[in-house]
């Protein structure tokens, strides 16, 4: 399943634009802020990013703007709050792919949504690499010793973040800011509960974990397989 960075500070449009993504098979990862949006898009992988021109802290055209500066390719679907042709044209220079103002229909969403991906990508996303398992955030799957392991979305979300943060401890409250970021269903025992899932589904009879627990600081992925 395709995944999608949805940036929107309007609560009623975030949960609505969020609710028919999902119910159309899309995982999608759900952000308030432009300065979120960006920390997300430098450190996680996605198919597509849909940013709101009108964000607090930093706005939809500069986040945009700054993410192609740096190299990034993933496709983005900007929401303009108008209808006038200086923010498509803002957006656009800024190097969004798309631009859909509203009030919008959403089936004209999941249209441009689908057209977008559908558009060959000009470079492979990274694939990350730690000890013998390696992981592809873009399709979602990890593989160890050849076999091939499909991740939930919050367990792909969780070990991409450790995986490029190797060898750094984060606590339970680390990985709620970054990793479940504000998220209604967010605890200190779904970080566990995940953690323990990721060991279940990764972990190796005679080997150490993939997660190591740093008694009384919290977790992390050590890069040394002793």
């Amino acid at each position: 399943m395709s995944k999608i960075l949805l940036v929107e500070d309007d609560e009623l449009v975030l949960e609505a634009v969020a609710d028919t993504l999902e119910t159309n098979n899309f995982v999608v990862e759900k952000v308030r802020d432009g300065q979120e949006a960006a920390d997300r898009l430098k450190l996680y992988s996605y198919d597509l990013a849909i940013l709101d021109i009108g964000l607090p802290k930093i706005n939809g055209i500069d986040v945009c703007r700054n993410y192609r500066a740096t190299g990034g390719i993933t496709p983005i679907l900007m929401l303009t709050g108008k209808g006038d042709i200086e923010d498509r044209v803002q957006g656009l220079d800024s190097g969004a792919d798309d631009y859909l103002p509203k009030p919008f229909h959403m089936r004209e969403l999941i249209a441009r949504v689908r057209t977008l991906l559908r558009r060959p990508v000009g470079l492979v996303a990274d694939v990350l690499t730690v000890r013998d398992i390696t992981l592809n955030p873009a399709t979602g799957k990890a593989i160890r010793d050849g076999v091939e392991i499909d991740l939930l979305a919050k367990e792909l979300a969780l070990m991409e973040f450790l995986m490029r943060h190797k060898d750094q401890i984060f606590s339970v409250d680390d990985l709620l800011d970054k990793v479940w970021h504000s998220e209604s269903e967010s605890s200190e025992d779904a970080v566990r509960q995940c953690v323990t899932r990721v060991r279940k589904k990764l972990d190796v009879d005679g080997k150490p974990s993939i997660i190591t627990t740093v008694k009384g600081m919290g977790y992390k992925i050590d890069s040394s397989s002793i």
